[in-house]
């Protein structure tokens, strides 16, 4: 790859996919510049097989071939990069080829191993070893029911795969690789006390990449099918979406917590070492990886799924409103009348969630949400308790402290919920980008182009570059914290 300088802009290409839709976005970066087009999305449909529900990774690839001779076709693309959900995976025979759609993390095989595993290897001792919250889903469970490992020779995660099949390389990006249960969070690498435990085969898993890594330049049918340069290089970003998001919030101190709050609210700090204490066990927080060889403490939070699914019901009903005017009602209608845990269980499953509400405030003696508005109001102050104690929880088993909350993904855009959750930290919110984890991708590969010099460079751009909003806590402290202990979140 040719250096640049950050006088002469370039183009990047970022596929991000996500686990309902994916899309391609193209970044024009430069000095003081970067512009963001949305250029191709698409659906991503889970498929339900006999064996289980699986990804259709053959439209997933397809919907990125798609996308980027859409960009192609608009700009000279420097590079391109992909980023992904976690967990999930393919498995390739001697001849490369794929041993069937990969699984979705949604299919329960990998609950069912769950016991199979903690048999070899006790919860406690795989968390001093990985760092990693128990999800049923972890790639370490999947891999423990899979009934193809006596074909497989190769091992790649979603990212990995689509970039096998643009480049016909192979490798492991070392961010999603740390979510797996298979990389050791002490030594940075594949964990042999892991794979000896699960009687899988070193040489099933690639050598592992960093972020900014060249994975090798397009094959020439790709480059003929979507119009690329037959020299484009793939750049191996943080493929593990939320650390393409991390990467690029807008922080200028060390000193910081963030939220990338969609569906979900991945809630957590930036640190320079993992922390494997039997007390971060408990409290069921993650050591995942970011850029340059940073730690994403965090915990998954239940996020805006809540509101979304409340909406959806209300449409079905014929009784929906716009979101604008759904927040406004909420904005006005009073403060704590009723509350609950966003990740009890009984709020996980789709369904009629306002009607779980309400069943909820009357088994706990509260005050039912009398309309729409009081209902988004419950939510969205529920969702701000979840942040609180969980970044509360985070600074007691770090040490760590910080100054403001920095909030990206779409839920930056909820006004109402950025000032929810300032006034229950007592910490300013800064909201955005909403497009974190795209420009996260390409900042990354525009660092390797040296458009960009560092990880701090990357930050200052996105903030002068990027609408944002500061909300500085205004609420009574003391009734958030009695809000809190009113729903067992203190």
């Amino acid at each position: 790859m040719t250096p640049r300088t950050p006088h002469t802009p370039a183009a990047f290409a970022a596929a991000d996919l996500g686990a309902t839709s994916g899309r391609v976005l193209v970044g024009r970066v430069g000095r003081d510049r970067l512009d963001l087009t949305e250029t191709h999305r698409f659906d991503n449909t889970p498929v339900q097989l006999p064996d289980g529900l699986h990804w259709n990774a053959l439209g997933l690839y397809q919907g990125v071939l798609d996308g980027f001779r859409e960009a192609a076709a608009r700009w000279d693309l420097a590079s391109v990069g992909i980023d992904s959900w976690a967990v999930d995976y393919g498995l390739l025979d001697a001849d490369g080829a794929l041993l069937g759609n990969p699984f979705h993390y949604r299919d329960p095989r990998g609950a069912a191993a769950v016991q199979a595993v903690w048999s070899r290897l006790p919860a406690r001792e795989l968390y001093r070893i990985t760092g990693l919250q128990h999800l049923p889903f972890n790639t370490i469970f999947q891999l423990a029911a899979e009934r193809h490992l006596d074909r497989a020779r190769t091992l790649l995660l979603l990212p990995d795969l689509i970039t096998h099949w643009l480049t016909g390389t192979v490798g492991a990006e070392v961010t999603n690789a740390s979510t797996t249960g298979l990389y050791d969070a002490r030594t940075g690498a594949w964990s042999a006390p892991v794979l000896a435990a699960l009687n899988l085969d070193p040489a099933l898993l690639p050598a592992l990449r960093r972020p900014g890594d060249h994975a090798g330049a397009v094959l020439s049918h790709v480059a003929a099918a979507t119009g690329l340069r037959p020299d484009t290089p793939v750049v191996a970003v943080a493929s593990h979406d939320t650390a393409s998001a991390v990467a690029a919030v807008p922080a200028g101190t060390e000193d910081f917590a963030y939220i990338s709050c969609g569906t979900w609210s991945l809630v957590g700090l930036e640190l320079d070492a993992p922390v494997l204490t039997d007390a971060s066990r408990a409290a069921n927080f993650t050591n995942e990886l970011g850029i340059d060889g940073t730690v994403r403490y965090l915990r998954n939070v239940m996020g805006l799924w809540l509101l979304s699914e409340s909406q959806r019901t209300w449409r079905a009903r014929g009784e929906g409103h716009h979101l604008p005017e759904l927040l406004e009602r909420a904005a006005a209608a009073r403060p704590f009348t009723a509350l609950v845990d966003p990740g009890a269980p009984e709020f996980l499953a789709p369904g009629d969630l306002p009607a779980r509400l309400a069943e909820h405030c009357a088994r706990t003696g509260q005050h039912l949400p009398e309309d729409q508005g009081a209902v988004v109001r419950c939510i969205l102050e529920s969702l701000a308790l979840a942040h609180r104690h969980t970044l509360f929880q985070a600074v007691q088993l770090t040490g760590h402290s910080i100054r403001a909350v920095h909030l990206v993904g779409g839920g930056s855009r909820n006004a109402l919920l950025c000032r929810l959750t300032a006034d229950a930290t007592g910490l300013p919110v800064i909201a955005g980008p909403a497009e974190a984890t795209a420009i996260g991708n390409i900042l990354v590969q525009a660092r390797t182009h040296g458009l960009v010099e560092d990880r701090g460079a990357m930050r200052r751009l996105v903030a002068r570059t990027r609408r944002l909003r500061r909300y500085e806590p205004a609420g009574d402290i003391r009734a958030w914290d009695a809000a809190a202990a009113r729903v067992g979140l203190a």
